[in-house]
């Protein structure tokens, strides 16, 4: 049944003129920076040669452009999210949900796994762009891996959030802002905690706790090919925490008022 719920709702993406304008965007976007990137790569690539340790292609052209997809999809997700369970509310749908022979968790997981699919598909096209370059230098596969799992975590990441949020209201406009608003304050919060008045929420060993709980913090050492297992500890604990967190929200709307 999770399965169903997800190829409907994949189908459902696709069937929408927004899938393809978030593609056609996002590619158009993407496209452009990473053939910037790579035209100032070029004109400063005899400077580099004679530098010891110099950095390569994959840290100023492939990571940085890895980077900036992710913050573009920070917008774009919760367009995405906004109408997973608020527009069923709206249409006054849910109920068709409700009595139909599936549990909460079903319908969560499949509308879930049908919006991470889209995202899938569209990191795929994302990353042809760097896999591209292999056809004429050499580029650090170990890193552009890592980059790609660091932005397929944070997708999952905003996906389940963004889900999450679209159970709290009947409008999905509403459901997009708050979303968004969640997702940039959990990407900087990390600014806060480097920051001078943030020197009273550091631990006992100097490091800061705010730190920990920043999307972009956990997301930047994958981007420079550090492989972790906390980063990756932290973003599954993230996206469970907030599928819980959706299922009760259903299991509430689904009780009588």
């Amino acid at each position: 049944m999770i399965r169903l719920i997800a190829l409907r709702e994949l189908k459902n993406l696709f069937l929408s003129p927004l899938a393809w304008a978030i593609l056609a965007v996002t590619q158009i976007i993407l496209c452009y920076q990473f053939l910037s990137q790579l035209e100032t790569y070029m004109q400063v690539q005899e400077k580099l040669s004679v530098l010891e340790k110099s950095p390569g292609i994959t840290d100023l052209v492939i990571a940085p452009l890895l980077g900036g997809a992710a913050i573009v999809l920070l917008i774009i997700v919760p367009l995405l999210t906004m109408r997973l369970i608020s527009e069923e509310q709206k249409n006054q749908t849910l109920s068709l949900l409700f009595s139909a022979p599936v549990s909460m968790t079903e319908i969560i997981l499949g509308k879930y796994l049908g919006i991470l699919g889209f995202l899938l598909i569209l990191i795929a096209m994302i990353a042809l762009m760097p896999l591209s370059l292999i056809l004429g230098t050499a580029i650090d596969l170990g890193q552009l891996f890592s980059a790609l799992l660091g932005l397929t975590l944070v997708l999952a990441s905003f996906a389940a959030a963004g889900l999450y949020m679209s159970t709290l209201t009947k409008q999905p406009a509403i459901a997009a802002i708050s979303s968004f608003g969640l997702l940039l304050f959990l990407w900087i919060i990390n600014w806060a905690g480097s920051s001078v008045e943030a020197e009273l929420a550091t631990n006992q060993n100097g490091e800061n706790v705010l730190t920990w709980f920043s999307l972009l913090n956990h997301f930047e050492p994958m981007l420079k090919g550090v492989f972790s297992s906390a980063d990756i500890a932290y973003y599954l604990l993230f996206i469970c925490l907030f599928l819980v967190f959706a299922i009760r929200r259903l299991e509430r709307l689904r009780l009588p008022h």
